[in-house]
Formats: C-alpha cells, sequence, structure tokens
C-alpha cells in the first residue's frame, strides 16, 4: 500500500536532511498553492511554494492574495 501524504512528506523529509513540516506549515502551503493554481494556472502553485520557501508562509500567502486580487475577472 502506497504511504499517505503525511508519510511520504515525512520520508522526503528525513531523505534531504531536513524536519518534516508542522501540520499548520502543511496547511499554509496548501493555502498558498490553492491561491496561486486559482489565479493563474495550476503550474503557479508548485513554483509559488518553492519560492515561498524561506519566507514566512503567511507573508507569502499575502503577497499571493493581493495579486490574486489585483486580477481582472472574466
Amino acid at each position: 500500500m502506497a504511504p499517505t501524504a503525511e508519510e511520504w512528506i515525512a520520508q522526503f523529509a528525513e531523505a534531504l536532511g531536513q524536519p518534516a513540516p508542522t501540520d499548520a506549515q502543511m496547511a499554509a502551503v496548501l493555502e498558498l498553492a490553492s491561491v496561486a493554481a486559482h489565479s493563474s494556472e495550476r503550474k503557479a502553485a508548485p513554483i509559488a511554494c518553492w519560492l515561498a520557501a524561506g519566507h514566512d508562509l503567511a507573508e507569502a500567502h499575502a503577497v499571493a492574495a493581493s495579486l490574486s486580487e489585483a486580477q481582472p475577472r472574466p
């Protein structure tokens, strides 16, 4: 049976030599990914998360949300 997302992430973090994200950190990353994906194309989500690495996630989310709000609606 395949590991859960949380199990896989923990294994990946360990293999990279860093701690696994907390539940709160995972939720913040997923929310950032959601804003990015729904504001542009889906591929914006992982790239936005990569760019946010090392930054405060709440600040990164606020920036993404402000960009989303600035986009014209169809």
